[in-house]
């Protein structure tokens, strides 16, 4: 007979899908609200999206306690930046902060899988796609999380995103206009909520351009 015991776990996955599109001037990432462990729902509130920066957003699934802790982090790295340097860190800065945060912790790592979006040194919008190790790409559209398997080919499909290989290298911004990029991300949901029980209940949207931030909200399956 195996003898029993309880061990340790230190880390839970509570589910939920994360996309973002970049465009010329504009970026969207969006976000289930549903939290889960197991086959349990712990809230269908929660939102996924956290801001880093005026325009720079971070949308994190995997283990919810560690992406606050890494927010926390990143937060605290960023009020230092912004006493020495007197301004807040760019989005491209951002980037590689999250990547060496992340790699630091390589050994012991945050459970979190990560996007991050604002815009980049010509104003373009961008997205940087992460690993729970550090690293990362910069790309025109990703998706994070447990529906992440059923929406990226539909993106592939509909976005084209040129190869990283050619030279010289292309810009990866989608073609799209914000209002179809937003359409696009609703449909994704919607197909990735009838295959995956960990997607659901409610869509948040964060639009950012020019004017700002704006968010926008969309109803899922709650089953």
């Amino acid at each position: 007979m195996t003898k029993q015991q309880a061990r340790f776990e230190p880390y839970d996955f509570n589910g939920g899908t994360c996309v973002a599109i970049a465009g010329a001037d504009y970026c969207v990432v969006a976000a289930d609200t549903r939290m889960s462990t197991g086959y349990n729902i712990l809230t269908r509130d929660y939102s996924k999206i956290g801001k880093l920066a005026d325009k720079c957003l971070m949308a994190s699934s995997g283990f919810q306690a560690d992406v606050k802790a890494l927010q926390k982090v990143l937060g605290a790295k960023h009020l230092i930046y912004q006493h020495q340097h007197h301004k807040q860190m760019s989005c491209p800065a951002m980037a590689r902060l999250l990547s060496n945060t992340l790699y630091y912790k390589r050994f012991f790592p945050y459970y979190t899988f990560n996007v991050l979006v604002g815009f980049d040194e010509e104003g373009k919008g961008c997205v940087y796609t992460y690993d729970a190790v550090g690293s990362y790409e910069k790309v025109g559209y990703s998706a994070q999380g447990s529906g992440a398997k059923l929406i990226m080919p539909v993106l592939d499909n509909q976005l084209k995103s040129p190869s990283p290989l050619l030279l010289p290298a292309q810009d990866a911004v989608t073609p799209l206009t914000e209002a179809e990029a937003i359409d696009v991300v609703k449909d994704v949901f919607a197909s990735a909520t009838e295959r995956d029980i960990y997607t659901g209940d409610k869509l948040e949207i964060v639009i950012v351009n020019a004017d700002g931030i704006r968010r926008e909200y969309a109803e899922l399956r709650k089953d």
